[in-house]
């Protein structure tokens, strides 16, 4: 052990002289314990919170989404499966999606109406499809166009609102109609709810149905016309340079997309969100950080005759410098190794008991999610540890540059 650090150690017994710097130093260190505790629990909600909200969005979106930006978009079967020969990519399905009018016979509500392969619902939706509701979808794209009327799958807030149950029929009315001799008249088909599905997203569950791509196109008059199409891949965080790879190929008339940039903002808000609690979190342990200070500045004033002793035994301004250093950060670190100690356990609880804490009609989910990620516990220690490293700066080369003989004139 170097007698810097033991004179350090030396310094932090409670035989200290001056008590009310103890208790400077018990707050510094409960002041840094509960910054970096407060810290890791929030952005652990926020990264859980985000965690389960791209899952949710995914397991109702596509990974990209290749659409053309003018013009019709034709694509046959021999496209669809040129995409999926590339091995990053392990589905790919076209699509139409137009906005349309769902009409009850008790209330009217706006949507949209996205037509799909009925054999692609559970591979591309499998989060928000079941095996039962599939079966039955494909069950009705295989009866014979005479004998049937057209299945429509669609979110439950859209179902509340328009007052409907599993086996009621709706009507869609597109704008997309025809022109006759008293002037435009809209497309209006009767539908048959097989089923509900359920995102836990309100922009979903109110405004989307699924119906069979040929019924749809039907509807709107656009055989064989797509509005695009959709792939999934096994990394999703490939999606981007795929996306990339795959507009080059295709050229500038067909826009590709990732599922970032169909939810940039969104995403964009929740960064932001998680900034900005790091930063006003952050200046909870700044502020602890200057207890520190004041605490070792207290303590150079309170050890000038030791200080001078020192240095009349030989001691240079660098050791003196290092004593007071490591005083600041032995405390520092307590701070930070009860913290993050603290905040682990904490997150861990929140993980394991689901507890209801958030109101479900202002929320998608009542229990905090917690995504506990290694790299923000380092990280957060480690900006504590910097903080607390330069809040002793000051004070120990203040002591270093103590002038022994003004000690013993003065002392």
């Amino acid at each position: 052990m170097s007698f810097e650090f033991f004179i350090s150690a030396r310094y932090l017994k409670k035989g200290q002289k001056n008590r009310f710097i103890t208790l400077i130093m018990l707050l510094s260190i409960v002041g840094i314990a509960v910054g970096v505790m407060a810290l890791v629990v929030v952005i652990s909600v926020m990264a859980g919170f985000e965690s389960d909200l791209r899952s949710r969005i995914l397991g109702s979106e596509s990974h990209i989404v290749i659409s053309k930006k003018t013009g019709k978009f034709f694509a046959s079967a021999d496209t669809v499966k040129e995409l999926t020969n590339d091995k990053a990519i392990s589905a790919a399905r076209p699509f139409l999606s137009s906005e349309v009018i769902f009409r009850s016979a008790s209330n009217v509500a706006g949507g949209t109406l996205k037509g799909i392969p009925p054999r692609t619902a559970l591979q591309f939706s499998n989060n928000i499809f079941n095996h039962t509701m599939v079966e039955r979808f494909m069950s009705e794209a295989n009866q014979s166009r005479i004998n049937r009327k057209p299945g429509i799958i669609i979110g439950k807030e859209l179902a509340r609102n328009l007052g409907v149950i599993e086996g009621d029929q709706v009507e869609v009315i597109s704008p997309r109609g025809m022109v006759s001799p008293i002037g435009h008249v809209p497309r209006m088909k009767s539908y048959e709810i097989l089923g509900f599905f359920e995102t836990g997203l309100y922009q979903y569950d109110s405004n989307l149905a699924f119906s069979n791509i040929k019924d749809v196109q039907r509807l709107l008059l656009a055989a064989g016309n797509i509005s695009g199409i959709e792939l999934l891949i096994g990394d999703i965080y490939q999606a981007p340079q795929l996306a990339r790879n795959i507009k080059a190929k295709l050229g500038t008339a067909y826009d590709v997309r990732d599922w970032g940039q169909m939810n940039r903002n969104l995403y964009w808000a929740l960064k932001l969100e998680k900034i900005v609690m790091f930063i006003i979190l952050t200046l909870i342990t700044l502020v602890a950080a200057f207890n520190i200070t004041s605490a070792l500045i207290m303590m150079v004033m309170e050890k000038t005759k030791e200080i001078a002793i020192l240095k009349t035994m030989g001691a240079r301004g660098k050791s003196i410098r290092k004593i007071f250093m490591l005083k600041g950060m032995i405390v520092g670190v307590s701070g930070i190794a009860v913290g993050v100690c603290t905040g682990f356990f904490l997150c861990l609880f929140l993980k394991q008991h689901k507890i209801n804490i958030l109101p479900g009609d202002i929320y998608y989910i009542t229990s905090l999610p917690v995504n506990i990620d290694p790299w923000t516990f380092i990280l957060t220690g480690a900006a504590a540890l910097v903080i607390c490293f330069f809040s002793t700066l000051l004070p120990s080369h203040q002591a270093s540059k103590f002038n022994p003989v003004d000690a013993i004139r003065f002392g």
